[in-house]
């Protein structure tokens, strides 16, 4: 049974930093993809970041670029999710999920997915 935890989310300043975590179980993690999505109230699941498990390459949406950095730590079957300059439209509930689509326009995620972490920008 696939299983992926996420902790890390709060409650934090605008400008501000966090730290996500997931820790996956059940797959040959060094073998997936691992991405984080996210969904802000109303608002439909948007891709974020992807870790490649091919050759490590990392991939952003534009609107994250230079402020978030995903990574992974094949050891420790986890990937993370570091979140800097943080801003209130950033506000959502943060996914870890497998083996996500991580190209053109709309990323997509159809296999397993976290129960998800809340980030919450405010002042």
């Amino acid at each position: 049974q696939v299983q992926l935890v996420e902790s890390g989310g709060g409650l934090v300043q605008p400008g501000g930093s966090l730290r996500l975590s997931c820790v996956v179980s059940g797959i040959t993690f060094d073998y997936t993809t691992i991405g984080w999505f996210r969904q802000a109230p109303g608002k439909e699941r948007e891709g974020v970041a992807c870790a490649s498990s091919y050759d490590g390459s990392t991939y952003y949406k534009d609107f994250v670029k230079g402020r978030f950095t995903i990574s992974r730590d094949n050891a420790k079957n986890s990937v993370y999710l570091q979140m800097n300059s943080l801003k209130p439209e950033d506000t959502a509930v943060y996914y870890c999920v497998t083996d996500p689509v991580c190209i053109g326009p709309r990323w997509s995620a159809r296999n397993h997915w976290g129960q998800g972490t809340q980030v919450t920008v405010s002042s």
